[in-house]
């Protein structure tokens, strides 16, 4: 299973989702521009002694990460969507998509497929949670489905 940061903002955030990535076995992909420098401390620090264990690839858009991996099933994560990401099946082949902090995913990519457009259900009056806590849930959720593959 593949996880995509698509313009990710805060280096913080990015650090422990590559500890994520290290502890499911996910890669980790990093569509360009980021919001932060690759040297910045914040996002090393974050990743803590993890970056060795995590398969991270950063690409220049979003249209060249697809060309690596035709046939893929993207599921995008927004606020905007209208089925609940638990109420999914997931393929070991899918690809998790996750936006910036600030402004999430682009209207026209979430256009692409509507169906494929997954939230976290929150109570009426809560903008978002964190995007590293959205991403560790939704992985989670989809690798309990796959029975944790080459996990202990």
């Amino acid at each position: 299973m593949e996880i995509v940061l698509y313009e990710p903002e805060i280096p913080q955030n990015t650090g422990n989702i590559v500890r994520l990535a290290a502890a499911t076995g996910c890669g980790l992909h990093l569509i360009e521009p980021l919001g932060f420098f690759w040297n910045d401390r914040n996002l090393k620090r974050a990743g803590l002694d993890y970056w060795e264990y995590a398969w991270v690839k950063r690409h220049r858009s979003f249209d060249h990460f697809l060309t690596l991996f035709p046939g893929c099933r993207p599921y995008y994560l927004s606020t905007k969507g209208t089925k609940g990401y638990h109420e999914v099946r997931f393929t070991q082949d899918d690809i998790l998509v996750f936006g910036p902090e600030t402004r999430g995913l682009p209207e026209k990519l979430l256009a692409t497929d509507a169906d494929h457009v997954l939230r976290l259900p929150m109570v009426p009056g809560i903008r978002c949670i964190n995007l590293s806590n959205s991403v560790a849930v939704v992985t989670y959720e989809a690798l309990r489905q796959l029975q944790f593959p080459g996990m202990i």
